[in-house]
C-alpha cells in the first residue's frame, strides 16, 4: 500500500472552515487499492474517508489521524447508447459524464448545478438539481453502484444484489461503504432550452407560482433565488427552463411564451428570456466559477446551510432570516437559493425530509472573510439557531452544510429510520472507521 507524503490539500475542503491532519492520502488507481487500505485500517481503527472534488463544507469528508483516498484516478466514463445507460468512476466529475453522454445525445435526467463535484460526493449526500421537482435526487438515477465496505468487501449492490447496502450508501454519508463507481439512467438531452427568469416582490407570489411551474410538465428545470432588491428589502426570481430541439430562438419573442409563462403572477416589464444550447445551460455554473478562483473568494470560508422545508412555511421563514442581523452578509457575499421539490418523487431511503409532498430547497451559500474567524463562528452558530428554528415548522438539514451535529442529533435527524442505518453500519462498517466527520458515532 502506497500513500503520498504530502497531505496539505486532504486537511481542507471546499469550507475552509475545519482543518484536519491525516496520516496519508491513498491515490486509488483501482478498487483493488481501495480494498487494501480498508483491509489494512479496519482492524486498527483507523479512520478512512473518500475525497472526490473536495466539496464538503465542514470537514466531513476529511481523517484526522487515518487516511484519505483520493478517487481522482477512478475517473472513467463509459457511456452505453444502446442501453441508455452511463458508468462512471466515483472520482469523476459531473463535467466527464456529461461531455460523455452529450456526445452520443444523452443527459441523466437530473444533475448537480457544480459540475465540477464528484459522481461519488454527490451520489453520497443525494445531489439536488433543476429538474429534482421532477425525478427526484440524482442518487435516484443510479441502477447500481460499485462499492468497497468498510471490511474491505468489494461489492456491487442494486435494488436485486445487496439491496440494504444499495440503501444505505445512495444519500448513506459514505457510512457504510465507499462508493467507487456507479451506472446511472439516462434520457434523451434536447438541443436547446429557452431560459426565463420571472421576477416576483413578494414571497408569497414567488412560491405560488414557483409551485405552479413545478406542478405541471411546461418546464424541465425550476430553480430560484432571493436577490438583494435596489433601496433595500429582497426579491424573488424563479428561472424556469423549457427544453427543445429545434434551430434556437435568438431571443425573439414567441407565442409560446405567453403560453408558458403568461398566467404567473411575475413582473411582466422585468422578465428576461433567453436561448441557449443546452450544453451552455448545463455548464452556467463555470463563468461564475473562474471568477471565484479568479477573486480568491472561492478559497475563502464558506459556511453554508441547506435545509429542507415545508412549502407552506416558506414565505415567512425566509422573510424573516432575510431581516436578521446575522444574515446581512448575504447581501453582500452570498447567494439565498430557493427550488420546489416533490416530496412522492424522492426516493432514497436515508434522505430525510419534511412530512407531506410540497416541498423547498433553502440553501444559504455565503462567503466569511479569511482572516476573521470570530465572523465563521458566529455564522457557525447562527446555522445552528436556523436549523433548529426551521425544525419547529417540520424543516430537515440536508447534511451538506457547515453545522455541527452529534450522535444525538443524527438521531433525532434520521428518526425511524436510524435502527436500520445502525444495522448497516455494523454489518458493514463494524470497526466504524469510514467518513466520521459527519459526527454520527460516538
Amino acid at each position: 500500500m502506497n500513500t503520498t507524503p504530502d497531505v496539505k490539500e486532504a486537511a481542507v475542503d471546499f469550507g475552509h472552515i475545519v482543518d484536519s491532519r491525516p496520516l496519508g492520502v491513498l491515490t486509488a488507481p483501482s478498487a483493488a487499492a481501495v480494498q487494501e487500505l480498508l483491509c489494512f485500517a479496519a482492524p486498527h481503527g483507523l479512520p478512512v474517508s473518500a475525497r472526490g472534488g473536495g466539496q464538503a463544507l465542514f470537514g466531513q469528508g476529511q481523517a484526522h489521524g487515518g487516511y484519505v483516498v483520493d478517487m481522482a484516478a477512478l475517473n472513467e466514463v463509459r457511456c452505453a447508447p444502446g442501453e441508455r445507460t452511463l458508468t462512471a468512476g466515483a472520482g469523476a466529475s459531473w463535467h466527464d459524464v456529461v461531455r460523455a453522454a452529450l456526445a452520443e445525445g444523452l443527459t441523466p435526467p437530473v444533475l448537480p448545478d457544480h459540475l465540477g463535484s464528484s459522481v461519488g460526493g454527490v451520489l453520497s449526500t443525494g445531489g439536488f438539481g433543476g429538474s429534482s421537482h421532477r425525478h427526484g435526487l440524482v442518487a435516484d438515477q443510479v441502477r447500481e453502484v460499485e462499492v468497497v465496505t468498510g471490511t474491505g468487501e468489494h461489492l456491487t449492490c442494486s435494488p436485486d444484489r445487496h439491496p440494504d447496502l444499495f440503501r444505505a450508501v445512495l444519500a448513506g454519508l459514505g457510512q457504510c461503504a465507499l462508493i467507487v463507481g456507479a451506472t446511472l439512467a439516462l434520457v434523451p438531452a434536447p438541443t436547446h432550452v429557452r431560459r426565463y427568469r420571472l421576477y416576483h416582490d413578494s414571497p408569497h407570489t414567488y412560491v405560488a407560482d414557483q409551485r405552479r411551474l413545478a406542478r405541471d410538465d411546461r418546464f424541465s428545470h425550476v430553480t430560484g433565488q432571493a436577490r438583494p432588491a435596489l433601496g433595500g428589502g429582497w426579491q424573488y426570481m424563479i428561472e424556469a427552463v423549457a427544453p427543445y430541439t429545434d434551430q434556437p430562438c435568438f431571443r425573439q419573442p414567441t407565442a409560446d411564451d405567453e403560453l408558458l409563462v403568461g398566467d404567473l403572477d411575475h413582473d411582466r416589464d422585468t422578465e428576461e428570456i433567453a436561448d441557449l444550447s443546452y450544453a451552455e445551460y448545463l455548464h452556467r455554473l463555470d463563468r461564475d466559477e473562474r471568477l471565484l478562483r479568479a477573486t480568491g473568494e472561492w478559497h475563502r470560508p464558506h459556511p453554508w446551510l441547506t435545509l429542507l422545508l415545508p412549502e407552506a412555511a416558506v414565505s415567512s421563514f425566509v422573510s424573516a432570516l432575510l431581516t436578521e442581523d446575522a444574515q446581512h452578509g448575504l447581501r453582500t457575499c452570498g447567494t439565498v437559493q430557493l427550488r420546489p421539490l416533490t416530496g412522492r418523487n424522492l426516493h432514497a431511503p436515508l434522505l430525510r425530509r419534511p412530512a407531506g409532498e410540497l416541498l423547498c430547497l433553502l440553501s444559504l451559500m455565503r462567503t466569511a472573510p479569511p482572516d476573521r474567524p470570530g465572523v465563521v463562528r458566529r455564522l457557525v452558530a447562527a446555522n445552528r439557531a436556523l436549523y433548529e428554528r426551521s425544525r419547529t415548522v417540520g424543516g430537515v438539514l440536508h447534511p451538506v452544510a457547515a453545522l455541527p451535529m452529534g450522535p444525538d442529533d443524527w438521531r433525532s435527524h434520521f428518526g425511524p429510520d436510524w435502527p436500520e442505518l445502525v444495522r448497516a453500519k455494523d454489518r458493514y462498517d463494524p470497526h466504524h472507521i469510514l467518513t466520521r466527520g459527519y459526527g454520527l458515532w460516538a
